[in-house]
């Protein structure tokens, strides 16, 4: 894995963001529907700088999401259109910052910008670091059917499917069925001809005497 450490952590904030929306979020629910909702999710990633916890940042915060989980989507002539100008639009002035006991990592907006630009920032610049790395392939959309999140593969051998275990194991339970139904169907197929109808007669009541 050749992304640094600080663009790991920001797509891991991205990929979490999305998935706090209905249609990908455990509870089905939009995770960040309240002012309360969306602190406690930002304490959760220990995001520092300006947040002023009114409606409005809700708002800004909430279109933000929309943005990056249509930003996921692009093919990568698309992606790098539109990551371009986000940096332009918020004239972002890239810079190495250190603070809060972190280690040096890249800023393009100062502390005290809203907090929906510095969001999408911060994204478009982990996304410029994957794309320039040619690890493009590790953002990925959720593959189970009734699933709209998003993921991004870390591991070594990339084989990572499903944005959550949840997702996961709901398909493989799918998946379960399916072979079982399959299965069954094979072998009513199989059988003996003869065999049919005694078995459909013994799924009625059996005559009575007479």
């Amino acid at each position: 894995m050749r992304l640094a450490p600080d663009t790991q952590d920001t797509l891991g904030f991205a990929v979490s963001l999305v998935n706090s929306s209905p249609a990908a979020s455990r509870s089905g629910l939009d995770e960040i529907a309240t002012v309360e909702q969306l602190g406690a999710f930002l304490i959760g990633w220990s995001y520092s700088g300006r947040i002023d916890n009114n409606a409005t940042e809700l708002d800004e915060v909430r279109q933000t999401r929309a943005a990056i989980q249509s930003l996921w989507r692009l093919g990568i002539d698309d992606a790098v259109e539109a990551i371009n100008g986000m940096l332009l639009e918020s004239r972002a002035l890239p810079h190495l910052a250190r603070h809060d006991g972190l280690p040096w990592h890249l800023h393009a907006t100062e502390p005290d910008a809203p907090l929906a630009q510095r969001i999408e920032v911060e994204v478009a610049l982990a996304l410029v670091d994957v794309i320039r790395s040619g690890e493009t392939h590790r953002l990925r959309l959720c593959e189970a059917d009734d699933c709209s999140g998003l993921l991004v593969d870390l591991s070594r051998n990339g084989t990572k499917r499903f944005c959550s275990i949840r997702c996961g194991n709901r398909m493989n339970m799918v998946a379960f069925r399916d072979r079982a139904a399959g299965d069954h169907l094979v072998r009513l197929r199989t059988s003996p001809s003869g065999d049919r109808p005694n078995r459909a007669v013994s799924a009625l009541r059996a005559p009575g005497p007479g």
